[in-house]
């Protein structure tokens, strides 16, 4: 074996990449200003849905000043303005399988309000719960909020719905009708409306709410309903979304969550 010579032993601590640190690197390019006429064109989808967002801002704005406005008229009026203008609606639902079609144009338009006197004008001429017929529906909304799932308020939204035994079933609506005409329930924004419906063996009340996947708020909106039509906390309450009722086309049935 050859003698190694010293002055060329490589150095294990010497990187090997240590021989390139005197080569000159070239210097970083400057950031270049994306101007607005280089920005890609925003997919169709993307527009629409753009679109639909900055429509439903203006929608809004433009019912903001319609409340303001008719408030003040009505105060000087003398009346005394709800939070809300509400639309009461009833529906007589026939024997068989429920088509979209078939239900809306079952929908029947009652009367509207925004003022407390306009409410209990309507409210007192209603006949009684006790003696409506089985089947029947009635649906307490906001103004512009239409009693379907499909509805763009409700459509990703979902109700708690409760029980009750036909003899005691009249009282805890007349409760719930108040707490929501006079906006006394707690993520009161998030509520689209109220729906009685009388059955053969019991009367169940249903609260829509904007958004299923607001877990607070969906749980805050059962709280608030239990101490509003003072209920234990044990009573059971169910809840479904109104995608699952559009996808198994029912309104009660297979719920999500019971609290």
């Amino acid at each position: 074996m050859g003698m190694v010579d010293p002055s060329k032993e490589t150095d294990n601590n010497t990187p090997i990449l240590a021989s390139a640190a005197g080569t000159p690197q070239p210097s970083p390019s400057p950031p270049v200003e994306l101007l607005p006429s280089d920005r890609p064109p925003l997919l169709p989808l993307t527009a629409e849905l753009i679109q639909d967002k900055e429509t439903e801002e203006k929608d809004r704005r433009a019912r903001e000043s319609e409340d303001r406005d008719r408030k003040n008229r009505e105060i000087k009026a003398g009346l005394h303005p709800l939070q809300h203008r509400f639309v009461l609606w009833y529906t007589r639902r026939s024997p068989g399988a429920r088509t979209q079609t078939a239900y809306e144009e079952s929908i029947k338009k009652i009367a509207d309000f925004s003022t407390v006197e306009g409410f209990w004008g309507c409210y007192c001429h209603l006949a009684r719960v006790s003696s409506l017929p089985t089947s029947t529906d009635f649906h307490l909304f906001k103004e512009g909020i239409r009693p379907l799932w499909e509805d763009a308020a409700n459509r990703n939204g979902g109700k708690w719905i409760i029980r009750f035994k036909k003899i005691v079933s009249g009282r805890f609506w007349e409760d719930l009708v108040l707490a929501i005409v006079g906006d006394q329930l707690e993520a009161g924004d998030s509520v689209c409306g109220a729906v009685l419906s009388v059955r053969y063996n019991e009367d169940i009340l249903s609260v829509w709410n904007r958004s299923a996947s607001d877990n607070q708020a969906v749980m805050s909106l059962r709280d608030s309903l239990k101490r509003h039509l003072h209920l234990p906390q044990s009573y059971v309450m169910e809840y479904k979304p109104h995608d699952a009722s559009l996808r198994d086309n029912s309104s009660f049935r297979n719920t999500w969550l019971r609290g």
